[in-house]
């Protein structure tokens, strides 16, 4: 496997991808109509998709994804060496609040929040990128 994409259903593209521009600290490097793509690491990419393409792809037979806006049903969870400024550029990019960055029960520590669409973004680093 070369790469991974992973790709988010979106209600606004242009919001979408200013939002993690914001939070990420970067351009994209891919921003076309249906599609704006984030290189993450380790060659994983966040693919920002509208709404609209995706309904295309799946037809009438199934259910159209945007009646799901503003529902979670994904979770980006980033490691990250600094996860409380990017927590808190992502609040200030329009994120809404879920918890603060602390420790979790699986050894983490991780701050969430949602972003424009309502994915479940989390910032954490693990124990041993403390110092």
């Amino acid at each position: 496997m070369q790469t991974v994409h992973l790709i988010l259903y979106v209600g606004d593209q242009k919001r979408s991808a200013s939002f993690y521009r914001q939070v990420l600290g970067y351009a994209a490097t891919l921003d076309v109509p249906g599609m704006t793509e984030f290189p993450l690491t380790n060659g994983a990419v966040l693919g920002l998709m509208p709404t609209a393409g995706i309904k295309a792809l799946l037809g009438p037979a199934l259910p159209d994804p945007a009646a799901a806006d503003g529902i979670p049903r994904a979770e980006l969870y980033l490691l990250v060496e600094n996860p409380e400024t990017l927590l808190q550029r992502a609040l200030a990019a329009g994120a809404g609040a879920l918890s603060p960055v602390q420790r979790r029960n699986w050894g983490d520590e991780a701050g969430y929040c949602l972003d424009p669409d309502g994915h479940v973004v989390a910032f954490a680093r693990r124990p041993s990128d403390n110092s």
